[in-house]
């Protein structure tokens, strides 16, 4: 970004577009309520957008630059888009083949209820920390376990709070994830080096949110707990053939995820077991669905069904409708078009040069390493906010401090720590931010309802200002 072009606003003028965005986004929510997704959200983030490019005229910034911002914008999104679209696919092909049902009715069996929301956090760690990648364990271990969640009674928001908990948690210290590889680059460390630094707040976190969740399990109330089970199981027996060699798939596409191969063709390659998966354990389903009376007919258009549109499985049990209930690409439709809108917003203010004066204004009130660490955790908390990207909120806050923290004699790895607690796991508490999108759109419950009870997301950039403030273990350069 050009600093002579951030000259050209003042602080205040520079976040009037953000300012406007929360008004129209707290009013979505006030009058769309869960249906923020349906398109308000979408409007609200071009209109801030086109207010920048008001702004940005008036103060001779041509919109040829703008629009180049934009584009650039939009591509860093891109694959995550790509991906968004194969989840869905995997979600619907999963469902008919039964792989989802088989992984929800023998979880009913293993997982006692009151401990289920404690081991949904353990199970999501170690499927995160095996794969690298939360989005991945989000849509398929994720998505079985709200439909366990579901059949034991267990709030939603609940449920989905453990799941991304656990998820973000492996998606943090994983070798293999993507952000844990991104962080230290951006700081100027080295990977092990990053991650054992960021044991000291990361272990912290996880204990407390383990113990939260085993707290609320043993102080709930399981009503007609067997009743719930047995009818969703017989519902699962009713509609699909259930069977221990599904568990094939998934462990298969783990299998390849933990072979470093990259996430499109992984997910199609999943998505194509899902297909086959279907088409061997169940053929009944699929005439069912199909109902042409060929069944090389059925098997083709419900297989490309599953994975580009809307399939309902129908059960014994009306309140089970949604459990057996996909929408493939389809479904992901208004995420994406969240994503694209949050990206116009974001790379309008960042060629616009308003970005850039607002981070030059918090980087000039750093004084003490608490204040240093502090404005390091809310720059990336704002960037996630306002340039809607998880990636963009470590590199750029990453850029921005590496220098300062050399200055300031403080060692790399803090800031690499610091980048991951609170530009990582926040991404996903945020509805318009793409991993918010994301997740809220794969489990199927909005963003506002289970931002409350991902507890690990929550405490991680708290934990991080608390050993600061106790000064524990801050590696300086002298040392």
């Amino acid at each position: 970004m050009n600093s002579e072009i951030s000259k050209k606003y003042t602080l205040v003028l520079a976040f009037v577009p953000i300012l406007v965005l929360i008004v129209l986004l707290s009013l979505n929510v006030l009058y769309f309520g869960d249906d923020t997704l349906g398109g308000s959200n979408q409007i609200a983030l071009l209109v801030s957008a086109g207010i920048v490019g008001l702004i940005a005229h008036k103060k001779g910034i041509a919109w040829d630059d703008i629009k180049v911002g934009i584009m650039k914008s939009i591509d860093t999104a891109m694959p995550a888009m790509l991906i968004l679209l194969l989840i869905g696919a995997l979600a619907g092909t999963w469902m008919i083949s039964g792989v989802i049902p088989t992984l929800i009715y023998y979880g009913l069996d293993v997982l006692n209820p009151n401990i289920f929301l404690f081991a949904t956090v353990v199970v999501t760690a170690i499927v995160s920390v095996s794969t690298g990648s939360s989005w991945s364990t989000v849509a398929t271990i994720g998505v079985a376990l709200m439909g366990i969640g579901m059949a034991l009674g267990i709030n939603e928001g609940l449920v989905a709070g453990a799941v991304i908990s656990g998820s973000y948690f492996g998606d943090k210290v994983s070798p293999l994830s993507d952000t844990t590889n991104l962080a230290p680059a951006m700081a100027g460390t080295d990977l092990f080096t990053h991650i054992k630094y960021m044991m000291i707040t990361t272990v912290p976190s996880v204990v407390i949110t383990l113990i939260l969740f085993l707290v609320i399990g043993f102080n709930h109330e399981f009503a007609n707990i067997d009743q719930n089970v047995l009818e969703v199981k017989t519902a699962i027996e009713h509609s699909f053939v259930i069977s221990p060699w599904l568990f094939l798939v998934p462990a298969l596409l783990f299998g390849i995820i933990i072979l470093k191969v990259p996430p499109l063709p992984a997910l199609m390659f999943g998505t194509l077991l899902g297909v086959v998966a279907a088409l061997v354990f169940q053929p009944e389903l699929v005439s069912s669905i199909g109902a042409s009376g060929s069944y090389l007919q059925d098997s083709y258009v419900v297989s490309m069904k599953a994975m580009f549109g809307s399939i309902k499985i129908e059960t014994e049990s009306a309140a089970l409708a949604d459990l057996f209930h996909s929408s493939g690409m389809e479904g992901m439709l208004h995420t994406i078009w969240l994503i694209i809108s949050a990206m116009v917003f974001g790379g309008s203010l960042e060629a616009s040069g308003m970005l850039k004066r607002i981070t030059d204004a918090i980087i000039s009130k750093v004084k003490s390493t608490f204040s240093l660490v502090a404005s390091t955790v809310g720059t990336c908390i704002f960037f996630n906010l306002t340039t809607s990207d998880q990636y963009i909120a470590i590199v750029v806050p990453g850029k921005m401090y590496a220098d300062i923290y050399k200055e300031k004699g403080i060692m790399p790895e803090v800031l690499s720590r610091t980048l991951e607690d609170s530009g990582t796991v926040t991404s996903v508490l945020i509805p318009w931010n793409t991993c918010g999108a994301t997740q809220s759109a794969v489990l199927g419950v909005s963003v506002w309802t289970y931002a409350p009870y991902a507890f690990f997301n929550i405490i991680s950039p708290i934990m991080t200002l608390i050993i600061v403030a106790l000064n524990y273990r801050i590696r300086r350069i002298v040392d």
